[in-house]
C-alpha cells in the first residue's frame, strides 16, 4: 500500500485528485473528465480492467498508458492502493500540507481554508463577508490560489477571455482606421484593409451609412468591405467580401436590407434590427451598394 501510495501521489493525483475524487483543475478542462474513484461502486469494479487501463490507457480519454513508465509490479501496487483506499474504503489520502512537502506550519493559513475547500464561494461580495472572512479571502488570493484556483464560485463566467497574441499586439480597434492598430510597427497585411474607401459626393443617406458601417460593420467586414481584416480572418465562415462581383451580382437592395436586419443563418452575421432603426439599415445598405458594389463592378470589368 505504501508503495502504491507513493506512485499515485507522484503520477496520478494531478488528474484524479489527491483523495481520488477527481476534484482537480485538470478535470475541469478534460472531456470526459478523469475518473472519480471514490464515486465507484466496489461491487462493479474489475481489478483486471484497472490494470489494463493503467498499463495501456483509455482510448477517447486523457488517460495515458504507463506500461513504458511503470513496471508491472508498480502498476499492480498503484491499482491495489486505489481500489483499497478510494474505491472500497473511501479513505482520504495522507495529508498533503505536511513539512515533508514544504508546509511546516500549514495552520497559519486556516483563515483561507473555507475558500480552498469550497465552503465559501470565492466570488462572494466582500460586503457579505465578515472581517475574518475578508482576511481569509485575501490570504487565499495571495497564497493559495496558485494550486486551488478552481475554488467554488457562484458564477463560472466565461471560460476564455479573448486576448490577442499576435497582430495587433497593442489591442484591436477597427475605429482607428488603420492607424496604429499595431502599436509596435503597423507592419501587417491586415492594416491596408482597415482603411475606409475615400468616395466623393456621397448623399446624406450614404454618409450616414458610411458612419454606421465603419462603426459597426467594419469590425468583421473590414473598413474596405473585403472581410480581410484581422478579425474577419478568424471567423468561420469568413465574413462576406462585399466587393466580390459574384456577391453583388445576386444581391439587390431588398436582399441586402433583409440580411442586415435579420442576420444570416449559419454565420457570425447577427440581426441588427434591435440595434439599428429601419432608416439606419437602409442607409447602411445604400452605402454598401454605392461604395463596395461599385468596386466589385470595377473588378468585374478588369477581370
Amino acid at each position: 500500500m505504501a508503495r502504491g501510495r507513493r506512485i499515485y501521489n507522484y503520477h496520478c493525483y494531478f488528474c484524479h485528485g489527491y483523495d481520488g475524487d477527481a476534484r482537480t483543475l485538470a478535470s475541469t478542462y478534460l472531456d470526459p473528465p478523469p475518473r472519480a474513484f471514490t464515486a465507484l461502486n466496489p461491487e462493479e469494479v474489475s481489478r483486471a480492467r484497472f490494470l489494463r487501463s493503467v498499463a495501456h490507457g483509455r482510448p477517447g480519454t486523457a488517460m495515458m498508458g504507463f506500461a513504458g513508465i511503470l513496471s508491472e509490479q508498480e502498476i499492480a501496487a498503484v491499482v491495489d492502493f486505489v481500489l483499497e483506499y478510494f474505491v472500497r474504503r473511501k479513505l482520504p489520502n495522507t495529508r498533503y500540507h505536511i513539512p515533508e512537502n514544504g508546509w511546516p506550519n500549514h495552520q497559519r493559513y486556516r483563515a483561507a481554508f473555507p475558500f480552498a475547500l469550497g465552503e465559501i464561494p470565492l466570488d462572494t461580495p466582500d460586503v457579505e463577508l465578515t472581517e475574518a472572512q475578508r482576511r481569509g479571502k485575501a490570504l487565499f488570493m495571495e497564497s493559495c490560489i496558485t494550486c486551488h484556483d478552481r475554488a467554488r464560485v457562484r458564477d463560472e463566467g466565461v471560460h476564455w477571455e479573448t486576448r490577442p497574441v499576435s497582430f495587433p499586439r497593442g489591442g484591436y480597434s477597427h475605429r482607428l482606421r488603420g492607424r496604429g492598430t499595431d502599436t509596435v510597427s503597423a507592419a501587417t497585411p491586415y492594416s491596408k484593409h482597415d482603411r475606409p474607401p475615400q468616395v466623393a459626393d456621397l448623399t446624406a443617406q450614404e454618409k450616414l451609412g458610411e458612419q454606421l458601417y465603419q462603426e459597426n460593420c467594419a469590425f468583421c467586414h473590414a473598413a474596405d468591405g473585403s472581410g480581410r481584416n484581422w478579425i474577419g480572418r478568424f471567423l468561420e465562415p469568413h465574413p462576406r467580401d462585399l466587393t466580390d462581383p459574384r456577391f453583388a451580382a445576386r444581391m439587390d437592395r431588398l436582399k441586402l436590407v433583409r440580411a442586415i436586419r435579420d442576420g444570416v443563418s449559419g454565420s457570425a452575421m447577427p440581426a441588427w434590427k434591435q440595434v439599428l432603426g429601419d432608416a439606419e439599415i437602409e442607409a447602411v445598405a445604400a452605402y454598401v451598394e454605392r461604395v463596395f458594389f461599385r468596386v466589385s463592378e470595377s473588378r468585374d470589368e478588369v477581370e
